[in-house]
């Protein structure tokens, strides 16, 4: 039987008592966490902020599951949470990587906490940070898509989500993408179509300018890797889609765009919501831009 640690972790109220993370605390709240559990904080750290509704669409059966076992991890210091302010009501909580997860995944990893690369006050900068909106919208992106393949359970699957700072690792002397994908559909028979992507989620904050500049260090990309990858410009409105397709004209690079998903396309951004540019004909599905343009995965090296 496992014994107890003398450093417990105790609740006070509504406000948990911040713990010192003794190598007796971690090893506890290690065998306390499951696979899911670690699959979800190595998660939350990549993406650095994920709300309860995506983490319930990633990793639960339900929303009151979700919420036991994520207050849970809070009570275990393995996640730490805040909520937005709101006018009225209130938001949902985001959730950020905590201490003891931290130090959980740094051994994970044969890591020291500073090897790892966590600092508590990095990790909650977030609540207070310009970019929030960013992140959380481009996070809901990935989430819908691994929602709709879990939906339809036909081989449909979101193969990589890479993080834009992982990007930035792989790719950041030319060209700064939000997060890369790869996203496979089943075909016709037993064929199955797969496309790579990166996401470009503007939020309207910057000039359209700005935006079709980016698309120089996209092209410069493709000529040193000699892969060339398609990028996806996902839009806040109609109005704003118009005006940058005609900026663009025909880029150097494939692009598509399309408005943060209306609620007429139910299967989000794998539906057909994207417009090539420099063509004026119906929209297509995400897998379907593959064979639009001849398109192939990225190397293994690059993307595995």
């Amino acid at each position: 039987m496992t014994r107890r640690p003398k450093t417990s972790i105790r609740q006070r109220g509504t406000q948990i008592r911040p713990p010192r993370m003794t190598a007796e605390l971690v090893a506890e709240v290690a065998y306390r966490l499951t696979g899911r559990d670690r699959e979800l904080l190595a998660l939350v750290w990549e993406h650095r902020v994920l709300t309860t509704g995506q983490l319930t669409a990633l990793f639960f059966p339900s929303p009151e599951r979700a919420r036991q076992r994520l207050n849970q991890l809070h009570r275990l210091h393995a996640l730490l949470r805040f909520r937005t302010w709101m006018p009225v009501g209130s938001g949902p909580w985001h959730w950020v990587l905590g201490p003891a997860g931290a130090h959980v995944l740094a051994v994970q990893h044969g890591q020291t906490l500073s090897e790892f690369g966590y600092r508590q006050d990095a990790a909650t900068g977030i609540a207070v940070s310009p970019r929030l909106a960013h992140q959380v919208g481009v996070n809901d992106f990935f989430v819908r898509l691994h929602s709709h393949a879990r939906q339809r359970s036909d081989g449909t699957a979101l193969d990589q989500w890479w993080s834009e700072h992982r990007c930035a690792a792989h790719w950041g002397d030319l060209a700064r993408p939000d997060a890369f994908g790869r996203w496979t559909e089943p075909g016709p028979g037993s064929t199955a179509t797969t496309v790579d992507f990166f996401l470009e989620h503007d939020t309207g904050t910057e000039t359209l300018a700005r935006v079709a500049r980016k698309l120089g260090g996209y092209a410069d990309l493709a000529e040193a890797t000699g892969t060339t990858t398609p990028v996806l410009i996902w839009l806040p409105s109609p109005k704003r889609e118009a005006n940058l397709r005609a900026l663009l004209g025909a880029p150097e690079v494939p692009v598509a765009t399309a408005v943060h998903t209306p609620a007429a396309s139910p299967d989000g951004p794998a539906g057909p919501v994207w417009l090539p540019a420099g063509t004026t004909g119906r929209r297509l599905r995400l897998a379907d831009l593959a064979t639009f343009w001849g398109t192939v995965p990225r190397h293994e090296s690059e993307s595995g």
